[in-house]
């Protein structure tokens, strides 16, 4: 599904947090979005997943405004999950279960991807009760249970280990290849980027600054502000 975007802005007291005169996210491609802290990678997000409002401007999917059916069609998934009181298995059927998807579908996805993230020893266990790691594994499956065509994904791998890191990069890539949804991923690691984008937009004060691929963004190409940021270790 594509994603446009044309004339979007937004303000915080007077203050321009984003200023975007037109984009494109193209459909099927895996984007990263980065840049220095502030520089409106979560607010754009945000808006293009329809939990917060711009001040002007217009979001497009595939040509059509934000509606039910694009919600059902986009999920994101934050730096700090946000899980329901309740169970692994019951957070991660969640989202079927509000799609009115049948009992024996439901359990055969979610314990596919119980397996898939390797967290069957806590199926059971309630979602208070996670490590940061064993949390953001369940909100990635949750996220990726129902096939969404939109996947917006800010910062999820952040603070958590290793090991954790390397399976939740492998199922992100994993459900690209198989599915070639549209995915968005506020990331501050370029090797990340490297290791998981085809497409990267850079942002700073608001702005895309370059748009393009890892190569050319972060190559002896690059534009002397990005080289700038990589330098002084602002990403």
């Amino acid at each position: 599904m594509n994603i446009t975007i044309d004339s979007l802005t937004k303000k915080y007291n007077d203050k321009s947090v984003l200023d975007i005169p037109e984009m494109e996210f193209q459909e099927g491609c895996l984007w990263g979005i980065l840049g220095p802290n502030g520089s409106g990678k979560t607010t754009l997000v945000r808006i293009v997943a329809g939990i917060l409002d711009s001040c002007s401007g217009n979001v497009l999917y595939q040509g059509d405004k934000y509606s039910d059916s694009i919600k059902k069609a986009m999920t994101l998934v934050f730096q700090r999950p946000y899980l329901i009181r309740s169970t692994v298995y019951e957070n991660i059927a969640y989202p079927l279960r509000i799609r009115d998807i049948n009992e024996q579908e439901v359990s055969s996805r979610v314990n596919e991807l119980i397996e898939s993230f390797r967290i069957q020893s806590i199926r059971d266990q309630k979602a208070w009760t996670l490590s940061g790691g064993e949390a953001q594994k369940v909100a990635l499956a949750r996220a990726l249970v129902f096939k969404p065509r939109i996947l917006i994904l800010d910062e999820p791998t952040s603070n958590i280990d290793p090991e954790s890191i390397m399976l939740l990069e492998e199922r992100i890539l994993d459900y690209y290849r198989k599915e070639k949804p549209t995915i968005l991923m506020v990331t501050h690691n370029i090797q990340q980027a490297k290791r998981l984008c085809n497409r990267i937009a850079f942002m700073n004060e608001g702005k895309i600054i370059d748009s393009g691929s890892p190569s050319e963004i972060f190559g002896p190409g690059a534009i002397p502000k990005i080289k700038e940021f990589i330098k002084k270790g602002l990403i």
